[in-house]
């Protein structure tokens, strides 16, 4: 017995000096926190690799892997629902994409559920413009709906330009989404409208742009659309970054008076006078540029308008501009070569590239047409004035957007040869409510599209 009670009592002695064992003390869970990349998104019915928007969350006291990221309403179903909202990702950011049902507007309810019984949520603003043709051939380049040129610069790559600014900016071409980055020269080249930038072509680290020169569509003389100026190019792919080079802003001019001078033959005077619109087929807009074979001195102004007649079924221009490079490096007057005239079926020069193989592709189309009501062809040509340039695809025209520039061109001898091509968009009523893409609200809507072709043998 003493030795129990002894044993009993040590234990009751240690027990009143540890004293009782404290509760554990509960977690407190902080309000979630959910923040979106972008609060407007655009998608399309079908599309491959829509553009995509990083929802980022937190919650004080939890790890970001506990928290659940999902839809949980629509404003309209029958253009995206929640079930065709996909989040993917554990940790603090997560990656969110539409599948787009239909086409038109919807506002999504994204929402974090924490621990704790905690939630939050944000507004996402989708749109959904309809269907295309091959839709796995299509990309859309978001944040500008007036593409009007495009400029490979390796690695998937392209500058593309946009006549309804004065902003490049450089795109992925393989992937749907917004500009990796921009730049805006308006500042260096003194102008505060756009430039109406419409051809571009590269030699070496140099990328020659040209504005359309022409009056705007209601016929007046803006000073700032006879304008080329040039970019230098740093860097590739992803990494290219560009400086503003050097501008000229008598083009316009020195055509008017070299055309005068030959017995007003193209008629630019009369097209370029007050009242004129470019985009009639006796009018006067450039929208093509690129060199001559072998040359890094004379370049090729492809028109739109007029064409040579300026008849139905007239020929397409082009006028050589034989110190081209001059012209930009020191201001140089410019001094013309014998107009080269076409067959391309009736239809104008919307753009015109070569590759380092001397193979020219020109994109074909109509010299009123801004969007997909008129004809449009891509032709192979060798350069050469004389030479008949040969039809190698007629292109689609029943989806929105019209077909405005050559994102590179393969080689044309390799059997299956594919060509990338963007419209501009601008014109087109994407999402069904009447307003054109150029007038959109937010960027994240306005986009053109890219699209790939097979040629023909």
């Amino acid at each position: 017995m003493t030795v129990r009670f002894a044993a009993g009592t040590a234990g009751l002695a240690a027990l009143l000096i540890a004293g009782p064992t404290a509760p554990a003390q509960a977690v407190t869970y902080g309000t979630p926190t959910i923040a979106l990349s972008a609060s407007y998104l655009s998608g399309a019915v079908g599309a491959t690799g829509d553009p995509v928007v990083n929802v980022t969350v937190g919650q004080s006291g939890a790890d970001a892997s506990a928290l659940t990221v999902s839809a949980s309403a629509s404003s309209k179903a029958s253009v995206a629902g929640t079930g065709d909202v996909t989040v993917t990702g554990a940790g603090a950011v997560r990656q969110l994409a539409v599948t787009a049902r239909g086409r038109g507007y919807t506002n999504l309810t994204v929402k974090v559920a924490g621990l704790g019984g905690k939630s939050a949520t944000k507004t996402l603003y989708y749109a959904a413009s309809a269907a295309v043709q091959n839709p796995a051939d299509a990309r859309y380049l978001t944040g500008s709906a007036d593409a009007s040129a495009a400029v490979d610069v390796g690695g998937g790559y392209a500058v593309v330009a946009d006549d309804e600014s004065n902003v490049l900016r450089l795109y992925d071409r393989s992937r749907s989404g917004a500009p990796v980055k921009t730049w805006d020269f308006s500042s260096q080249l003194g102008v505060s409208k756009e430039v109406d930038i419409e051809g571009a072509t590269r030699i070496g680290n140099t990328i020659y742009w040209t504005g359309s020169l022409g009056n705007n569509k209601d016929g007046e003389y803006k000073a700032p659309r006879n304008t080329v100026f040039t970019t230098t190019v740093s860097g590739s792919g992803s990494g290219t970054q560009l400086a503003y080079g050097r501008s000229y802003k008598k083009l316009r001019d020195d055509l008017v008076a070299w055309d005068q001078a030959n017995g007003n033959r193209y008629g630019f005077a009369a097209g370029t006078a007050d009242g004129e619109a470019p985009k009639q087929i006796d009018g006067f807009n450039v929208e093509g540029l690129e060199f001559a074979p072998g040359s890094t001195t004379t370049a090729y102004l492809g028109f739109r308008a007029p064409l040579a007649p300026a008849v139905p079924g007239g020929k397409a221009l082009l006028v050589p501009v034989t110190n081209f490079d001059q012209v930009l490096a020191s201001g140089a007057k410019a001094v013309f070569g014998a107009g080269v005239e076409l067959d391309l079926g009736g239809l104008a020069v919307r753009d015109i590239r070569k590759n380092a193989a001397g193979q020219y592709l020109i994109l074909a189309g109509s010299w009123a047409a801004d969007d997909n009501s008129d004809p449009y062809a891509l032709y192979q040509w060798d350069g050469v004035a004389g030479h008949a340039p040969v039809k190698r695809a007629d292109l689609p025209t029943t989806d929105p957007g019209g077909w405005e520039a050559i994102a590179e061109v393969p080689d044309l001898t390799a059997a299956g040869a594919r060509v990338q091509l963007v419209t501009d968009s601008g014109s087109a009523d994407l999402y069904g409510d009447g307003t054109e893409a150029k007038d959109l609200t937010h960027p994240e809507w306005k986009k053109a599209r890219a699209a790939w072709f097979t040629l023909n043998p």
